[in-house]
């Protein structure tokens, strides 16, 4: 079937770059345009060129979103730090104070800190995820793009989020005694981050893809990120109640106690992560954006059904 082109009036020009090559429609060599079906899930080479060639419209998109999500409030922005600066301090009453987990570890209030705001980015981007095709369904519905772009722009709207959250936690770790000591290895932080945003990225893919099949998925997730809190060490130490080798060294592979336990030896004990660690970290963040745009990829053509 072909139809001729309708005019170039007729078409938003500041929306073709984002939704170009996704529509129904095809030129073939004498220029007549072809319609083809709209959703179809392109080769994954094409399907990530897709994404770069949007690269700029998520990238814009996530940082305006990152700024306005707390527009309702009275204390707008501030929320960004206030709210993982709160549930630290309930953490701390909790566990610091009436339950002396803090014996031991060196630094408590810095140890924490780093558990409670590193920890906080991660479950955001999981809960996140999970509700990213679910918030964009209108958008779905509408236009045809890679919808990989929603999940990957929850992702960057809590890393650019995630600034001034780490710019507080510095601070802070600076100022509380015991003060921390500035270090050549804080310049290791933003390996770090970089590892934990591409750990994030995968997970908040599956969860989208997951969510999407599972809609009672996005109630559960409170409770796993609340299991997985208890099992990263955010708020004490597993070498004071664990006591099995290999228990333990099943939890310190544990991704997320990767991140915390590296931040801390680079701020707060001047020591440097061994190689292990660093290796550790990478595979997983490696692996879990591959998995979760594989994943994700492979599901493409349902999104926009239902």
């Amino acid at each position: 079937m072909t139809a001729k082109r309708p005019p170039a009036d007729a078409v938003a020009a500041d929306n073709d770059w984002f939704f170009d090559g996704l529509s129904g429609e095809a030129r073939d060599a004498e220029g007549t345009w072809t319609l083809k079906p709209v959703g179809r899930r392109l080769p994954l080479g094409q399907y990530l060129r897709a994404l770069w060639q949007r690269r700029h419209f998520i990238w814009v998109d996530s940082r305006a979103r990152a700024f306005s999500a707390n527009g309702g409030y009275l204390l707008g922005n501030a929320w960004l730090v206030l709210s993982p600066l709160l549930e630290g301090l309930t953490y701390y009453l909790v566990f610091g104070l009436l339950l002396q987990t803090s014996r031991g570890i060196d630094n408590y209030v810095g140890y924490l800190l780093v558990g409670v705001f590193m920890f906080h980015y991660t479950s955001r981007c999981m809960t996140g995820g999970a509700n990213a095709l679910f918030t964009g369904r209108t958008m779905i519905r509408a236009f045809s793009f890679p919808r990989a772009a929603l999940p990957m722009s929850v992702v960057l709207r809590e890393m650019v989020g995630m600034g001034p959250v780490v710019l507080t936690m510095v601070l802070m770790i600076l100022a509380i005694p015991p003060h921390a000591e500035v270090s050549w290895r804080w310049l290791l932080l933003p390996m770090v981050v970089a590892l934990q945003t591409m750990f994030n990225l995968g997970l908040a893919l599956v969860m989208a893809r997951t969510a999407h099949h599972l809609p009672d998925i996005r109630k559960v997730v409170g409770f796993v990120t609340r299991l997985w809190l208890y099992g990263s060490a955010v708020m004490f130490s597993f070498e004071r109640y664990v006591e099995d080798p290999g228990v333990l060294r099943l939890l310190e592979a544990n991704p997320l106690f990767l991140v915390l336990d590296i931040t801390r030896d680079l701020l707060l004990y001047a020591v440097t992560p061994s190689v292990e660690s660093w290796l550790t970290l990478t595979a997983w963040a490696v692996c879990s954006v591959s998995v979760g745009l594989l994943f994700f990829w492979q599901g493409e053509e349902r999104y926009g059904r239902g």
